[in-house]
């Protein structure tokens, strides 16, 4: 794969501060596919000395030419989505049509809202005696994941364009060859120089470095609830804004009205969606005790269709693979039932799990309560619709969900009684104008859409 040896700052590929370097792995095969920089503190301060110098400029571009750069911007992401989707399949070991889909894809649709939003948004309104103007929050350093590598970019830089921010980003150190793509896009896209700014490296060198760094005005992160705490506590000292995309332990209410097959079936086919390594998969099933056996059945079965190096990939690398397995040998540990998979490789070669169902899981069991990010349903069995909403909001998390009644209305009366920022009814459809975001330790602040956006700005009032 074709690798950049050093860093977009301020328009242009740079040498790194140092000589280190970061291998990139394919984990379908674990042969080594490039090299990227390792940053520094130096290089990072670099960028974000660039962003700093590129903001005014920018911030003062009217939105309208925002708008048209963000649409460029969308117009090279759709061009080059052939090149991007097998980049994706190469670092990530996504099957390429989900590559192709979903992870090349969805960037565009996002890139395009936020092109038409930048045009139409509001950043200036009238209350009474006052003018309100919504202003660019400054520098922005992204520290984006690798288990949606582009779209995550995506998430956090065009609404950051859109506002009139100027942005650092540090990619995953699994997942730095799409960023470069991205990098590369805005380059063709026309944004100034500046504007955007890519250190790729390792999280607590370069991540850690952007995430401290005096002169970044906000730090957007999408990762684990434990870096995600971390960071949160040093923009408290700071007193700078944060946006944290965190874990989940997403629940999957079957209501006894629901037509069970259907919502089995989509549950799984959630779950095993890029291998499991999904924040907001639905990995906690609940069904009421009397079709329980049922739905356990119905998992098995359609959980044999999702065939290792076929419709599941790897997961990202050997110690995310032995991470799952762990979880997978400690839901056996405590009593629950493998009914499909188990902790055993499927192959010799890659980092594969196992696609797992678990049946007779518990609330307080480990696999019911972590995020395991890996290929692995629990099925839970509750009573009363009241037990069904208490194993729903009983763990730290509160990401996504789903709920499945005969009624949009039955499913909805119990959303609305979940602690989670966003769910789908009845296998509702993904919508990237719809604000995605956790309530509890899944983070702080939305990300998509108008949400999306009012995270980048901050409220001035002049009153006359």
């Amino acid at each position: 794969m074709k690798a950049h040896d050093g860093m977009y700052i301020g328009g242009a590929w740079r040498p790194a501060a140092g000589t280190d370097t970061v291998e990139v792995v394919n984990p379908a095969d674990e042969q080594v596919i490039a090299h990227v920089p390792a940053g520094t503190a130096e290089d990072v301060d670099a960028a974000v000395r660039a962003a700093r110098a590129a903001f005014p400029g920018w911030a003062a571009t009217p939105p309208a030419e925002r708008a048209a750069r963000i649409g460029a911007l969308r117009d090279v992401l759709a061009a080059r989505k052939d090149e991007i989707a097998e980049t994706v399949t190469a670092e990530l070991g996504s099957p390429l049509p989900m590559s192709q889909m979903v992870h090349a894809g969805v960037p565009v649709l996002v890139a395009g809202s936020y092109a038409e939003l930048a045009a139409t948004y509001a950043f200036e309104e009238r209350h009474g005696n006052s003018t309100v103007f919504l202003e660019p929050v400054g520098v922005v350093g992204a520290i984006t994941p690798w288990n949606y590598p582009l779209h995550q970019i995506v998430a956090k830089v065009a609404p950051a364009l859109a506002a009139g921010c100027t942005v650092v980003l540090k990619p995953a150190e699994d997942t730095p060859l799409t960023a470069q793509l991205f990098a590369e896009a805005t380059e063709e896209a026309g944004l100034p120089a500046g504007v955007f700014n890519l250190v790729t490296g390792l999280g607590p060198v370069a991540g850690q470095a952007l995430a401290e760094h005096a002169d970044v005005d906000l730090v957007s992160f999408t990762g684990s609830t434990a870096v995600g705490r971390q960071i949160g506590a040093t923009a408290g000292g700071a007193i700078k804004r944060v946006a944290l995309e965190l874990g989940g332990k997403s629940a999957n209410v079957i209501l006894p009205s629901a037509d069970l097959a259907k919502a089995v079936n989509v549950g799984i086919a959630n779950v095993m969606s890029n291998s499991g390594q999904t924040c907001s998969a639905w990995t906690r099933m609940l069904v009421d005790a009397e079709r329980y056996e049922e739905a356990v059945a119905l998992a098995a079965a359609a959980v044999a269709k999702y065939v290792p190096s076929e419709r599941v990939g790897p997961l990202v690398n050997a110690k995310q693979q032995a991470r799952v397995r762990g979880y997978i040998e400690k839901g056996i540990e405590e009593g629950a039932r493998v009914v499909a998979g188990g902790p055993e490789a499927p192959l010799a070669t890659g980092y594969y799990v196992s696609p797992t169902v678990f049946a007779d899981v518990t609330p307080e069991m480990t696999i019911a309560q972590e995020e395991i990010f890996g290929p692995v349903v629990s099925i839970l069995k509750y009573e009363d619709e009241a037990d069904a909403l208490r194993i729903a909001n009983g763990t730290v998390y509160g990401l996504a969900g789903a709920v499945w009644a005969a009624e949009d209305a039955e499913a909805v009366a119990f959303a609305r009684r979940m602690d989670t920022g966003q769910v789908d009814i009845n296998g509702g459809r993904f919508n990237p104008l719809a604000p995605f975001g956790g309530y509890k330790q899944s983070g702080v602040g939305r990300e998509l859409g108008e949400h999306g956006l009012a995270e980048y700005l901050q409220t001035k009032s002049l009153q006359f």
